[in-house]
C-alpha cells in the first residue's frame, strides 16, 4: 500500500541472489489492541509483510532470520531442499491475504525442517492467526493457528531460556492465557493466569503483566456471566 511500505533489495542467505522485499514504515495509526497482543491498524495490516520471501528460491523468514548469519548446517539443509527445485515466488509489493498466509506457512515449514525453536514457531503461528482474524472470514484458520501458537509457547516455556528478545517467561504465560481466553477455554486460561496472580514476584518485577493478568481474570468472570462476547471463539 502506497505510503506504508517501501521496497528494498536484500541478499537471500540460501541462494545468495538479491531479492526484492517489502518493508513497512514505523508510524501507522493504531485503532485497538486485543488481549493477546494483536494490534489493529487503520486501513493497513503490517503483519502481512512480517515474513520475507525470496523471489528466486522461495526461502521465507522474518527480517532478523533473513539478515542474520545462519549456521552452516542450517544452510546445507535448506539449500538441499530449495536449490534442488525451481520455486519461483512472484514478487508483489502489495500483498493479498493469500500472499501473506503463504509466506507464513512457508516460514513455519522451513522451521519444521530445521527443527527450529518453538518460540519462533509460536511467533509465526500467532501472527498468522492475527492475519486470519483481520480478514474476519477465516475463523477456523484463526482458531487453528491460535491453538498451535499456545502449544508452541508452552513448549518454549518448558525447554527454552527466557527472556527471548523482549519476551519474558511471565509475558509468555500471559499470552498463553489470553489465547485460551479468546478460544473460549476459560479453564486453561485461568490455570495460566493463576500462575501469575499467585506469584508476588510477578507483581514486584513485572507489574504491567500482573495488572493485565488481573484484568483478564476479571474479563473471564464477566464472560462466564455473559458468554456472547465479540472476539471470543466459543467452543
Amino acid at each position: 500500500m502506497v505510503g506504508h511500505t517501501f521496497v528494498v533489495e536484500k541478499l537471500c542467505p540460501i541462494c545468495e541472489k538479491m531479492t526484492r522485499v517489502v518493508k513497512t514504515r514505523s508510524r501507522i495509526p493504531v485503532t485497538r489492541r486485543d488481549e493477546d497482543a494483536c494490534t489493529h491498524y487503520r486501513d493497513f495490516n503490517p503483519y502481512y509483510y512480517t515474513v520475507w520471501v525470496c523471489e528466486h528460491c522461495g526461502f521465507a523468514a522474518d527480517e532478523t532470520t533473513f539478515t542474520t548469519k545462519m549456521p552452516d548446517r542450517y544452510l546445507a539443509i535448506l539449500r538441499s531442499v530449495l536449490l534442488s527445485r525451481k520455486i519461483n515466488i512472484p514478487f508483489t509489493e502489495t500483498r493479498t491475504l493469500g500472499n501473506a498466509t503463504t509466506a507464513f506457512r512457508l516460514a513455519l515449514k522451513f522451521l519444521d525442517i530445521l527443527k527450529g525453536k518453538s518460540s519462533k514457531k509460536a511467533k509465526y503461528a500467532h501472527q498468522l492467526a492475527w492475519i486470519y482474524r483481520d480478514s474476519e472470514e477465516h475463523e477456523d484458520d484463526e482458531k487453528e493457528f491460535m491453538l498451535k501458537a499456545a502449544q508452541f509457547y508452552e513448549i518454549a516455556l518448558a525447554k527454552e531460556h527466557f527472556p527471548i528478545g523482549e519476551l519474558t517467561d511471565n509475558a509468555t504465560i500471559y499470552l498463553i492465557a489470553a489465547i485460551y481466553y479468546r478460544l473460549g477455554d476459560w479453564q486453561k486460561a485461568t490455570s495460566f493466569l493463576s500462575r501469575l496472580i499467585g506469584d508476588q514476584t510477578v507483581r514486584q518485577r513485572e507489574p504491567r503483566i500482573y495488572d493485565k493478568a488481573r484484568d483478564l481474570w476479571g474479563e473471564i468472570r464477566a464472560s462466564k456471566k455473559n458468554p456472547v462476547k465479540k472476539g471470543i471463539i466459543l467452543k
